[in-house]
């Protein structure tokens, strides 16, 4: 086959997308067509690699799945001899998701990867031998062993090709059978023996969640939201042991803003307001809330400044229980010790004070009756009240004018009405934040001009108050759940707010954490892991070989977990949620030297 129309076709298509490649500036975004059965995807340094689990790789790597829409081709009956594929062909494929290739056609592939590769194939007339990166091949699960990847890496001395490094990744399950599981002894064992090494050596990792959906009032509240702990640590003893506490640890921290059991999920309902005026104001068309107060924004108002007029003095400074709007948690999901972390300011001046009366506005006529009376106030002299320093809001300036006795006319139409209301709501948030972070967790580099700087434009400083909601979420959810103290804290803001100043918001970023284990052990000494290995080596440097044995809650390949279901659906338990199900995972290495 090797000398055939086919496997040259496949050693030429191997050149031919290597040479496309090189003439990019960067890696391709969808997978591209290999052969009639099989597309390729080249995965660089800056993506998720998938085989991450079974390979500690850091370059970048080939991946080969089956091509979508050719169920009917078998490419190893056929062979034709004009199928060769040259780079001009190599287009993007639609496709809704990897799927896997035929254990029988996955070696195939690796077996003419490796001809490539092997300098003593001179028949193939090559004329520069260059080393490809990795190729790793998505396997359906077809043979007794249930492979679902193959892999192969060149190994090289200087420039020169010296050998392969083969890996075979086989899965089962899922089950709870623990007879299923491996023992560790038999497993040194076996790598022993099949590397031919009299010492070996052992690593662990377990994976823990430390926070999962919960129930409210019979119903799930769905999030993507979830706290994990990667630990690691060399000596395994036996098969699912708890990580000892000299352990190295990550806390992996994925969090959605918005859950209704969180202490700050009156902020939030603020800052989607504050939102939808940002978007109000780059439109022209704002989406008003629905009314939840018995009185109109208007009467609230209303009532503001006459209790301000009845005052001696004018002067004003909220502090009162009375006055002070505080945060409502819902009391059924949140313990009364969650309550007390986050709670409304006590020196709101007059501006926070008539945000916090005026985000119950619901429509735009209100809007512009409530600043109508706010300035008719300001221009009577009938008050003065007091604002905090450093305000650019226009009602600000307003006020500050109305101190000389002379206030400007401003005309409440088109988008200053929206523009005014977002320019309070933007300097309350902002102190609401920035007061949170300085008492919990003493970091004053917010403020630094980046989070809270009004020297970018309105849509600007709304994206940084998101991101600083984002980071508060993520602190009140470890204080509340996990106990954290100012100590864990003030790194954790320092990771976040450095990315922060980096990237845009995303919800879905993981931040990560190096903790003691002992801070968290607590959370999973009585757990299940969802993710338990075990990795066997021996040798050093590229002599190195490992085995590794994993159990899973979940697929550990997603091709498999999406097109061969029934593959693991022998193994079930009767109803009992008594044991974790477990996924058995094991990778396999081996090595073939040219020289």
């Amino acid at each position: 086959e090797g000398r055939g129309g086919k496997g040259f076709s496949c050693l030429n298509a191997f050149f031919s997308f290597r040479i496309y490649e090189e003439g990019r500036d960067s890696t391709p975004e969808h997978p591209y067509l290999f052969e009639t059965d099989v597309e390729i995807c080249l995965i660089d340094g800056t993506c998720k690699s998938p085989v991450e689990r079974f390979w500690n790789g850091n370059s970048m790597l080939y991946i080969l799945q089956k091509a979508p829409h050719n169920e009917e081709s078998d490419p190893m009956e056929e062979s034709k001899p004009d199928d060769a594929i040259d780079a001009s062909e190599l287009l993007p494929k639609e496709s809704s998701g990897p799927a896997a290739l035929p254990v029988r056609r996955a070696k195939q592939l690796i077996s003419l990867y490796t001809m490539v590769q092997n300098p003593n194939m001179t028949h193939l007339k090559i004329s520069e031998l260059v080393v490809l990166p990795p190729l790793w091949i998505r396997c359906d699960g077809s043979d007794p062993e249930h492979t679902c990847w193959l892999g192969a890496e060149p190994l090289t001395a200087g420039n020169r090709i010296t050998g392969i490094n083969f890996y075979v990744v086989s899965c089962d399950g899922p089950t709870a059978d623990k007879n299923c599981f491996a023992n560790l002894e038999e497993l040194k064992m076996a790598h022993k023996m099949k590397h031919r090494s009299s010492l070996v050596t052992t690593k662990g990792f377990a994976q823990y969640e430390l926070i999962r959906a919960a129930a409210i009032e019979d119903t799930i509240v769905e999030s993507e939201s979830n706290i994990f702990v990667d630990i690691t640590w060399n000596t395994v003893d036996k098969i699912l042991e708890t990580p000892p506490l000299v352990s190295a640890a990550t806390l992996n921290i994925t969090l959605e803003s918005g859950d209704p059991r969180s202490p700050v999920y009156q902020l939030y309902r603020e800052l989607q307001f504050l939102l939808a005026l940002a978007e109000g104001l780059k439109t022209g068309v704002t989406e008003w809330p629905e009314p939840v107060e018995s009185e109109s924004a208007v009467e609230l108002v209303q009532g503001f400044l006459t209790d301000l007029k009845n005052k001696l003095d004018g002067y004003y400074m909220s502090g009162s229980n009375n006055e002070t709007e505080k945060i409502k948690c819902d009391t059924a999901a949140v313990d009364s010790s969650m309550k007390s972390i986050f709670s409304e300011r006590g020196d709101l001046d007059f501006t926070e004070q008539l945000w916090c009366k005026m985000r119950s506005v619901s429509s735009y006529q209100e809007l512009v009756e409530c600043f109508t009376l706010i300035i008719k106030s300001l221009e009577c002299g009938e008050i003065q009240p007091w604002i905090h320093q450093g305000s650019s809001s226009l009602l600000s300036k307003l006020i500050q004018q109305s101190y000389h006795g002379k206030v400007e006319v401003v005309p409440l139409s088109g988008v200053t009405p929206v523009q005014m209301l977002l320019e309070i709501g933007l300097d309350k948030m902002k102190k609401d934040y920035v007061s949170f972070f300085i008492v919990q967790s003493g970091n004053c580099l917010l403020l630094q001009d980046y989070f809270i700087s009004t020297s970018v434009d309105l849509q600007e400083q709304v994206h940084r108050v998101q991101k600083l909601h984002h980071m508060l979420e993520i602190m009140v959810s470890c204080m509340a759940l996990l106990q954290f103290k100012h100590e864990n804290l003030f790194p954790l803001t320092q990771i976040c707010m450095k990315y922060y100043k980096e990237n845009p918001v995303n919800e879905k970023h993981v931040f990560q954490l190096p903790i003691r284990p002992a801070l968290v052990k607590k959370f999973y000494q009585n757990d299940h892991p969802e993710i338990w290995k075990v990795d066997i080596s021996s040798g050093h440097g590229q002599k190195e070989v490992k085995t590794t044995w994993q159990v899973s809650t979940s697929p550990p390949v997603e091709h498999m977990a999406s097109s061969n279901t029934g593959l693991f659906s022998d193994s079930t338990v009767n109803g009992s949620t008594e044991e974790r199900i477990y996924f058995i995972t094991v990778a396999q290495c081996s090595q073939v030297h040219f020289t």
